[in-house]
C-alpha cells in the first residue's frame, strides 16, 4: 500500500512517510508530521517557513536581490521597468524620489488575470474554437453526398446523350473531381489551422493551470497573457458546392450544352468573440433608482468618467489634469496630460491603460508606465470623445478643422480600419460641427453617438449602416428640447444617454425605443456616462464636480 495514504487516503508525513501530516514547510513544499518538523529545520536554513497542514501554499516566495542577496524583494520600481528592489534598493541614490509598488498588489493582480484567462480560455475560446472545428468537421463530412448528387445528375443526364459525347462527360467529371480535391484541401486546411490553434490554447491552459496553483512570484508577475491573440478568431470558411446545370442537347455544341459546373466560391465571415460581454441573465430596470456613493472629484466642471476596474474610475474636467479614484472616494493617481488645455475625453484600453484625446494637437494618446505614447495624429481633423470596444478596437469621434464635417473612425492600434461617415444615400451621419459626439459600443456591437450637435442618439450597426435616431421622449416635466451629453450601454444592450438640461438619463433599448427615466437620486446636470461590469451606473455632475455611482437594475 502507498505509505503516503491509507484506506481515507489521509495524508502522511514525506520525511517519515508514516505519522499522519500535521505542518507543511512552504519553501520546499513538503508534508510534515509534529516530530520531523523538528527534524526538517535543523539544518539552520533560514529560508524554511513552517505552517499548518491546512495553510499550505500560502506564503510567498519572493526573489532574491540581485545586489542585496540576503535580502528579499518585496518592491517594483515604477520608474526603473518595474525591477524588483528590497528595502535597501530603495533607500538607496539610485532609487531616490522614485515611485515603488508592492510585490504583493502586482502578484494579486496578475493572479486574478490568471484566474480569469483560465475561465476565458475554458468557457469561452477553447469551446468556440470547438464549434468552428464541429462546422468544418461536418461541412467535410457531407462533402461526399453533396457530391456524390451532382455526379448522379450528370450521369442521367449522359444517359439521354449518344455514345459520341461520352469523352465530354468524362471531361466535366474530371473537372468535378479536381474542384472537389480543391474544396477539400480548403476545408482541410482550415481545419489543420484551427486544430493547431486548438492544441495551442491546451497548451497555454496547462501552462497558466501550472502557474495559478504555484505560488512562485516571478512566473506569476513574468505570465503574458495571450487572451487577445487567441481572441482573434480566423475567418469562417464557408465554400459552396458547385451547381450544374442541364441544358438541350446540341450536337454542335455538346461541351457548352451539356450543362455547366461553377466554380468553388468561397466566403469569409468574420468570426467576433466578445470576452468583455458574456452572456448574462436578464435583468430588469428598477421602479427607483437606488444612489449607491457619491464621489467628490474636485473638478469645477466635470465631463467624463469611465471605470478602470471595479474599484477605481478615470475622470476629468476643464483642466489639464485628469484623476483616478476609488469607489470610496479617494485620490489614487493625477496625471497631467502635455497641454495647458483641458483633454477632450478619455477612455481605458483593454490592458488598463489611460487613453485620451487632444484637442490641441489632433493626437490620441496611451499612458502605460506613467509614460505618455502618441497613437494617432489627425491633421485637419480634431479628436473629441472615444470608445474601446469589445474586441479591443478604439473609436474615435472627430471634426474637421473648418467644423463643417464629422465622423467615427475605428482603429486598431494606430491603424485606421473603418470610417463612419455618410449613409447609404449619402447624407451624413453626424452633424457637421464641433459639438460633443460622446460614443459607445452596444452588447450588439451596434455604435451609439450622442451627437449633441443633432439634437440626437444615431445608431449604425458595425458595418456602418443607419439603424435609428432618437430625439427626445415627450414629457409633461421635461421641457427643455433633448439634447444629448454622455452615452454608454449595459450588459442588457440597453442605451443610457445624459440629458444635462432636462436632470435626468434616458432609457433606451436596442432599437431605440424608450423604456425609463433616471430622474431621482438629486441628478444634476448629468454629463459623462459609463457603467461596471456588474451595470452600475457612473453619472458625472458638471456644475457640482460630483460622480455619483447608481444601482438601477433588479
Amino acid at each position: 500500500m502507498d505509505p503516503h495514504s491509507s484506506a481515507q487516503d489521509v495524508p502522511r508525513c514525506d520525511l517519515c512517510e508514516t505519522a499522519i501530516v500535521h505542518s507543511y514547510c512552504d519553501f520546499c513544499h513538503v508534508n510534515l508530521c509534529k516530530p520531523c518538523v523538528v527534524d526538517h529545520i535543523s539544518d539552520g536554513y533560514d529560508k524554511h517557513k513552517i505552517v499548518p497542514f491546512n495553510e499550505r501554499r500560502s506564503t510567498l516566495i519572493y526573489p532574491t536581490c540581485e545586489i542585496h542577496p540576503h535580502k528579499n524583494c518585496d518592491f517594483q520600481c515604477e520608474d526603473c521597468g518595474n525591477i524588483f528592489v528590497c528595502s535597501s534598493c530603495m533607500a538607496s541614490k539610485q532609487h531616490k524620489g522614485h515611485n515603488f509598488v508592492e510585490v504583493t498588489e502586482v502578484y494579486k493582480t496578475k493572479k486574478e488575470v490568471i484566474k480569469k484567462d483560465t475561465k476565458d480560455l475554458e468557457n469561452h475560446i477553447a469551446p468556440t474554437y470547438e464549434e468552428i472545428a464541429l462546422d468544418l468537421e461536418n461541412q467535410l463530412a457531407s462533402l461526399d453526398g453533396g457530391y456524390e448528387k451532382i455526379t448522379t445528375t450528370m450521369s442521367k443526364q449522359g444517359e439521354q446523350w449518344h455514345r459520341e459525347i461520352d469523352i465530354v462527360i468524362n471531361k466535366m467529371k474530371t473537372e468535378i473531381s479536381e474542384i472537389k480535391v480543391k474544396h477539400r484541401d480548403i476545408l482541410q486546411k482550415h481545419l489543420n489551422e484551427i486544430k493547431h490553434i486548438q492544441s495551442l490554447i491546451k497548451e497555454t491552459l496547462q501552462t497558466i493551470r501550472k502557474i495559478e496553483k504555484s505560488t512562485e512570484v516571478s512566473p506569476t508577475i513574468d505570465y503574458s497573457s495571450k487572451i487577445r491573440e487567441f481572441s482573434k478568431l480566423p475567418p469562417k470558411i464557408q465554400v459552396s458546392l458547385p451547381t450544374f446545370s442541364p441544358k438541350p442537347i446540341d450536337r454542335e455544341k455538346l461541351y457548352s450544352l451539356f450543362g455547366q459546373i461553377t466554380p468553388l466560391s468561397t466566403a469569409t465571415e468574420e468570426n467576433v468573440l466578445s470576452l468583455n460581454q458574456p452572456k448574462t441573465s436578464v435583468r430588469e430596470l428598477m421602479d427607483e433608482p437606488e444612489l449607491v456613493a457619491t464621489i467628490q472629484t474636485g473638478y469645477e466642471n466635470l465631463r467624463s468618467v469611465n471605470c478602470l476596474n471595479e474599484d477605481r474610475i478615470w475622470t476629468s474636467g476643464e483642466t489639464n489634469d485628469i484623476k483616478c479614484f476609488n469607489i470610496k472616494g479617494s485620490l489614487v493617481r493625477t496625471f497631467k496630460i502635455k497641454s495647458e488645455e483641458k483633454p477632450n475625453d478619455v477612455a481605458v484600453d483593454s490592458d488598463g491603460n489611460l487613453l485620451y484625446c487632444d484637442g490641441t494637437d489632433g493626437t490620441v494618446n496611451k499612458v502605460k508606465n506613467k509614460k505618455t505614447e502618441e497613437l494617432i495624429r489627425l491633421p485637419k481633423w480634431t479628436p473629441t470623445q472615444l470608445c474601446v470596444t469589445s474586441t479591443g478596437d478604439l473609436l474615435v469621434t472627430m471634426f474637421s478643422d473648418d467644423e463643417t464635417q464629422s465622423k467615427v473612425v475605428r482603429y486598431l492600434g494606430s491603424t485606421e480600419k473603418q470610417t463612419l461617415q455618410f449613409d447609404d444615400k449619402g447624407k451624413p451621419l453626424y452633424s457637421g460641427n464641433d459639438g460633443m459626439k460622446y460614443i459607445t459600443e452596444n452588447r450588439n456591437h451596434d455604435i451609439c453617438v450622442a451627437d449633441y450637435g443633432a439634437d440626437a442618439v444615431v445608431v449604425v450597426n458595425q458595418d456602418g449602416k443607419l439603424r435609428w435616431r432618437y430625439t427626445g421622449h415627450p414629457s409633461v416635466t421635461k421641457n427643455i428640447p433633448f439634447k444629448p451629453y454622455g452615452i454608454t450601454a449595459d450588459s442588457q444592450s440597453r442605451i443610457l444617454t445624459a440629458d444635462c438640461n432636462n436632470h435626468c438619463i434616458h432609457i433606451l433599448d436596442q432599437n431605440g425605443q424608450f423604456l425609463h427615466y433616471i430622474d431621482k437620486c438629486d441628478l444634476k446636470n448629468p454629463y459623462g456616462l459609463c457603467v461596471d461590469n456588474n451595470d452600475n451606473l457612473f453619472v458625472c455632475e458638471f456644475y457640482k464636480g460630483n460622480v455619483k455611482k447608481i444601482k438601477y437594475l433588479k
